[in-house]
């Protein structure tokens, strides 16, 4: 009887968080919306890498606040996450790098060193692995052209978007978290990709906080609101996102900057991911860890596991899509056989993983 009560609550738990939580949720869409059936499918059983780019600051105060975003980062995708060490490349600009990332640091966030170090992960990294870079420091710029701040010629958008044409077989996740960061990853929206932005307007020119509210949300799991023990980028996005937003209001002061995620390519960055647009359906399945559950590594036993999981999620989001094409018991049927499997699915994986 008690494992049947923790199962029906189980079931009942995911049909809020799928129905209710998760983005787009009775909108008439169309299927696969992002027409890039593979992206983001197989992430789980690949390697996962990451390259955080910290770029150098003239404030003292403003250069601490950027070298303790970047090495949490690092430490929390090393610790919590899964990522191998090997598979994190951290470049630093100016700065006292043993006080503040010591040898966590691969080398300078200059032109020349971001390209040799995208290069060398592309050819690490096999079709189908999941690779995100996270951009922290200052971002200049207005209309379309806008550059982030690096040591010598600063980088543009549409540069940085030719380095990126490296990843043409990887699932790619950009998080670009500076000042006047809209312009620049406009340049980076292309179907099959995740790009996050601090800001979606040129005339935001301020240093965001939006850096350490998404850094927050990795640490002890905190943006994980369906609690499957995972963070997606959807989540740590909405998580930062809220947080912003109540930073200002608890200072008294109107927002200077307003974050928005693209992962259709259309170069148009939403906030909501649910009122009148398509973001966000990839990066729902587009997960930050690698191959563990809270920080614990898991067994390929688990690791498959926790694949038909994500399958099922998708299963279950391209279902959601395709609403208006279906009559609605027809609809109804179906995405209780699908919330079910993953209710059970996902029941075997937490008690494998002793996670109940």
């Amino acid at each position: 009887m008690t494992v049947k009560i923790k199962f029906l609550k189980r079931t009942i738990f995911f049909i809020v968080t799928f129905l209710l939580l998760s983005p787009n949720t009775f909108q008439a869409q169309v299927a696969d919306p992002n027409g890039f059936e593979g992206a983001f499918s197989r992430s789980m059983v690949g390697q996962k890498a990451a390259l955080i780019v910290v770029g150098p600051s003239v404030s003292e105060k403003t250069a601490l606040s950027f070298g303790q975003w970047g090495a949490t980062l690092y430490d929390l995708l090393s610790a919590e996450y899964g990522y191998l060490t090997e598979n994190i490349r951290l470049l630093y600009a100016n700065g006292d790098r043993d006080k503040i990332l010591g040898d966590r640091v691969a080398g300078n966030a200059d032109l020349e060193t971001l390209g040799i170090e995208i290069k060398a992960l592309s050819k690490k990294l096999s079709s189908g692995d999941q690779v995100s870079i996270f951009l922290i420091g200052h971002g200049t710029g207005s209309g379309v052209e806008a550059k982030f701040n690096i040591v010598g010629p600063d980088i543009t958008g549409s540069s940085f978007d030719d380095l990126l044409m490296e990843f043409s077989e990887q699932d790619l996740v950009v998080v670009d978290t500076t000042s006047a960061s809209y312009g620049f990853a406009r340049a980076l929206s292309d179907r099959g990709r995740v790009v996050v932005s601090a800001t979606r307007s040129a005339s935001e020119k301020y240093d965001p906080v939006f850096a350490q509210y998404f850094v927050n949300g990795l640490e002890n799991h905190n943006a994980d609101r369906d609690k499957n023990g995972r963070v997606s980028v959807f989540e740590a996005f909405s998580y930062a996102r809220v947080n912003v937003m109540s930073h200002y209001e608890n200072l008294d002061r109107l927002a200077s900057e307003h974050s928005g995620l693209d992962d259709n390519g259309d170069n148009i960055f939403s906030a909501m991911l649910g009122s009148d647009d398509l973001d966000g359906r990839l990066a729902e399945i587009a997960y930050v860890d690698a191959s563990a559950l809270n920080g614990k590594t898991l067994s390929p036993v688990e690791q498959e596991l926790q694949l038909k999981v994500q399958l099922l999620e998708r299963k279950v989001f391209k279902l959601r899509a395709r609403k208006s094409e279906l009559l609605e018991d027809k609809y109804w049927l179906q995405m209780e056989a699908l919330l079910i499997d993953l209710a059970r699915t996902t029941e075997v994986f937490l008690e494998k993983t002793n996670s109940l």
